[in-house]
């Protein structure tokens, strides 16, 4: 059985992912990931994180996946002993020369695709330092997948959903250089997803393609101004939905979403469209089909569009910015939950009305959709609530005081 490893930011988003169904979580833990820009977690969350995890069986890997310089490596290796004695199940590893600490504390070493793993060779060698798993590079096909995993000894990881890097597995220096943030640090700012002007001087020199693309148009357009503007560096988010099948057959042992830093209702939302793909799949290949639902589905929350990156072409598409077909508006706040009756009544602050989608997020709730086919005020069925209202709602799923509450605008096709 494959397995299902889901991103968490933090504690909501984690809950979120576990409820819906994935078999393993990994994090972040302050200073030592590439999320810096995520809430992540502390040391003192950790035993709380893997608390959680096991109320739902799933396991627990703690990334660690950054440059470590002199004084990061030795705060991460004085820190083990804590890491391990909290129950995480393993770590996610960018440096080669934490393997043997990590195991001799009880814990599982996995080698992050920062170390852009690309053949048997090197799993090989791994294996004899101790790893148990390496994530392959993000610039391999599914057939060198496929052949690698094959011939590897350790289990191997890939991801499935999620953004994807301009850089070869990440390593890059183009936040640094312009803002001194490294992302090989966490810290990156992601400059290359903004819009570029593109100028260049004409002369002798001739500028010879070797794309095999031969419309060159989605690199650049022409502004008034007479200058170019260019999303070039901004690929599309990769989207592997349609391609359960055979990703579950090329052997790999585990896929990974990507989005630490996204909200909790991504990772509910994207978590449990690709645990229906998964299960559905392994319970009965011979009638297995890709359901229409699932892209319409993915394509309703935070996205730049879809691709499936390296897997069976070069990816050549850029996006621009958020694709999804709604935006998610903060609109209000639980105020208490009636289990007799199913019902919540919630505190507004924008108006609201029957039909409406919402999002109710917290901790212990995690993400849940809801669309609203009931609402009162008093004891008084209402078809529309004003702001700075207390309205009842049906809510058939247990949802907690306190719990924040957001309305999904459909987005006007000219944002």
């Amino acid at each position: 059985m494959v397995e299902l490893l889901a991103p968490a930011g933090n504690f909501i988003s984690l809950r979120a992912v576990l409820e819906n169904g994935a078999d393993a979580v990994y994090f972040g833990l302050d200073n030592y990931n590439m999320r810096a820009n995520a809430k992540n977690f502390s040391l003192d969350d950790l035993g709380r994180v893997s608390e959680m995890a096991r109320e739902y069986g799933a396991k627990t890997y703690l990334c660690t996946n950054i440059i470590l310089d002199e004084r990061r490596a030795n705060e991460l290796q004085s820190n083990l002993e804590a890491i391990s004695s909290s129950d995480i199940d393993g770590l996610i590893l960018s440096d080669i020369g934490l393997i043997e600490d990590t195991v001799s504390h009880g814990l599982e070493a996995h080698i992050s695709v920062q170390e852009n793993v690309t053949n048997s060779y090197t799993l090989k060698t791994l294996k004899r330092l101790g790893a148990k798993r390496a994530i392959l590079s993000r610039e391999l096909s599914l057939k060198q997948i496929a052949e690698i995993t094959k011939k590897s000894p350790i289990e191997t990881e890939i991801f499935i959903h999620g953004a994807i890097c301009m850089a070869i597995s990440g390593r890059c220096f183009l936040s640094y250089g312009l803002y001194g943030r490294s992302a090989n640090c966490g810290d990156c700012l992601q400059p290359c997803r903004k819009n570029w002007t593109l100028t260049y001087e004409e002369g002798e020199d001739n500028v010879i393609n070797f794309s095999d693309v031969e419309d060159e148009s989605f690199i650049i357009t022409g502004s008034d101004d007479g200058s170019y503007r260019t999303n070039f560096f901004s690929p599309k988010d990769m989207c592997m939905i349609e391609h359960i099948p055979e990703l579950i057959e090329s052997g790999v042992a585990s896929f990974k979403i990507e989005g630490r830093a996204r909200s909790p209702d991504y990772g509910a939302m994207v978590t449990g469209i690709y645990r229906e793909a998964i299960d559905s799949y392994q319970n009965d290949p011979l009638n297995y089909k890709v359901r229409d639902e699932w892209m319409d589905e993915l394509t309703s929350v935070f996205n730049r569009g879809f691709d499936t990156n390296f897997y069976f072409n070069t990816p050549f598409e850029v996006s621009e910015d958020n694709q999804s077909k709604y935006i998610k508006r903060d609109i209000g706040q639980v105020v208490n939950y009636y289990g007799k009756v199913g019902a919540a009544e919630l505190r507004i602050w924008d108006d609201l009305k029957v039909g409406d989608r919402i999002i109710i997020q917290g901790q212990t709730t995690g993400s849940i959709t809801h669309t609203i086919d009931s609402m009162q005020i008093e004891g008084e069925s209402v078809e529309n609530v004003e702001k700075n209202t207390n309205v009842a709602i049906l809510m058939p799923t247990k949802v907690r005081k306190n719990d924040f509450v957001y309305k999904l605008i459909e987005r006007d096709s000219n944002d």
